[in-house]
């Protein structure tokens, strides 16, 4: 098995239950920053998946390959991204063809659907066209173009696109500050800091642990399955659990004016995603995720308001975990190198 972006927040969890499995020969870790720690039966390999040559190579032998690679950041570049997520993701697949890999596991995003409704869960057949202003949206939604051109040349490849929701957990809290909000969001606060939810209208998504995210990606690699699965957790997020999770208030709060703070702190780059990210989330359908749960067995262990409860602790406390994009700083500075050199400006 390899498992390509197997440092991340879902690929740090998959890479031990693959090496924990006794069905699994050998476990093969692609990372541009390898860990330190090891495991059971499994390789890191220092890889670049937009450059390196040798992709096919790395794959031959391969039971699956699990491509979960993906850059968020630099928000503002995104022909920085594009390169990652696009580039790099048509490099991973091409190299599944070519070392004659019989299965690929691509990890998908809910952020791949076009706008859906709020009010009832759409399946897989919801159309993938994503939020066009918006980077991340918009490369998921173009791979899985690229998907279906890869399926359509080599229909002997098991293809399988897993569609996620939110994926978090306390490990993943300080990556996900980092990432989606910045160095100015206030750390290690004390338990009920938070006194005021912001009720935006059409602001409610679907949420999934990490652990849960992982294990329907096991489940994947080692069963007969292919085509699209949703994947999410109950409840529906939105303000009013919050506010019940934290023992605070929601107060209305209009599309317009939501909006405008966030395109302000976005220009004033104390905010590390745009509103044009913002208006993609408030575009999110709701998912139905009967066909994982049917045929992957898979069923989540932890509720919505448990993943928000965790990664609420993890904000709070630090969370993080020993691999180079989870730690709980960045090096040679934390948040004063954040600001430093600029929210949204790096990797």
């Amino acid at each position: 098995m390899v498992v390509v972006g197997a440092t991340g927040n879902i690929g740090s969890r998959l890479v031990r239950l693959l090496a924990a499995d006794e069905r699994v020969g050998s476990v093969v870790g692609v990372a541009r920053r390898p860990p330190r720690w090891t495991l059971p039966r499994t390789t890191w390999v220092r890889a670049d998946i937009t450059k390196d040559p040798g992709l096919a190579a790395l794959f031959a032998g391969a039971d699956v390959v699990v491509n979960l690679a993906v850059l968020f950041q630099p928000s503002r570049h995104p022909d920085i991204t594009w390169r990652t997520n696009v580039i790099g993701g048509e490099r991973v697949f091409r190299a599944v063809a070519e070392a004659g890999v019989p299965a690929l596991v691509h990890a998908s995003s809910v952020v791949a659907y076009g706008p859906g409704p709020k009010d009832r869960p759409v399946d897989e057949n919801w159309p993938t066209d994503g939020w066009p202003t918006a980077p991340y949206p918009r490369e998921k939604a173009y791979l899985e173009r690229l998907l279906d051109i890869f399926e359509h040349r080599h229909p002997g490849v098991r293809v399988v696109r897993l569609r996620p929701g939110i994926v978090i957990a306390a490990e993943s809290a300080p990556q996900q500050r980092r990432v989606f909000v910045g160095p100015y969001l206030p750390g290690r606060r004390p338990p009920g800091a938070l006194r005021l939810v912001p009720s935006v209208p059409r602001m409610r998504f679907q949420a999934l642990h990490r652990d849960d995210a992982a294990d329907a990606f096991h489940r994947a690699v080692l069963r007969p399955v292919h085509g699209p699965f949703n994947l999410a957790a109950d409840p529906v997020v939105d303000a009013g659990l919050v506010a019940e999770l934290t023992g605070a208030r929601t107060f209305p709060l209009p599309y317009r004016a939501a909006r405008a703070a966030v395109d302000l702190a976005w220009r004033a780059r104390l905010l590390a995603t745009s509103a044009d990210m913002f208006d993609a989330v408030l575009a999110l359908p709701l998912m139905d995720t009967s066909r994982a749960r049917l045929e992957l067995g898979w069923t989540p262990r932890h509720s919505a308001s448990d993943a928000i409860t965790e990664f609420l602790a993890g904000l709070r406390q630090g969370g993080g975990t020993d691999t180079p994009p989870l730690r709980r700083t960045i090096p040679h500075g934390g948040r004063l190198r954040e600001a430093a050199t600029g929210t949204g400006e790096r990797q």
